[in-house]
């Protein structure tokens, strides 16, 4: 079984907008120190549902494709999170970080080439 292009594709987009989804996470997390009784708010209720709307595409995407192929995809959320960490926390981007997601990127292209 060869995994079509379309799943990567869907996979992909799954990571993207799951790392959306902590981004929100972390933005409505800031309103935790007045108690517990703010965990619902707006920006939690939103990465909440983008990690809902990932899921949906995550499932559309494997639906035709090996597992094995298609599951290392979703780690390039950590690709997409060091990034939106940088542009919307001002979070410090260090060499471990660059070199970590370097091994990520080899990684999954590796597997990637299990498709063969």
């Amino acid at each position: 079984m060869t995994t079509p292009v379309s799943s990567m594709v869907l996979v992909t987009v799954a990571s993207f907008i799951g790392s959306f989804g902590a981004v929100f996470l972390k933005s409505g997390s800031a309103k935790l120190k007045k108690g517990l009784r703010h965990v619902v708010n707006v920006r939690v209720a939103i990465g909440v549902a983008m990690y809902l709307l990932s899921t949906v595409f995550f499932i559309w995407g494997i639906k035709h494709g090996e597992l094995t192929v298609l599951y290392p995809l979703v780690s390039l959320s950590y690709v997409w999170t060091l990034l939106w960490s940088r542009l919307f926390f001002r979070e410090p981007i260090t060499g471990f970080k660059l070199l970590g997601v370097a091994f990520i990127l080899v990684g999954v292209f590796l597997i990637g080439l299990g498709n063969r």
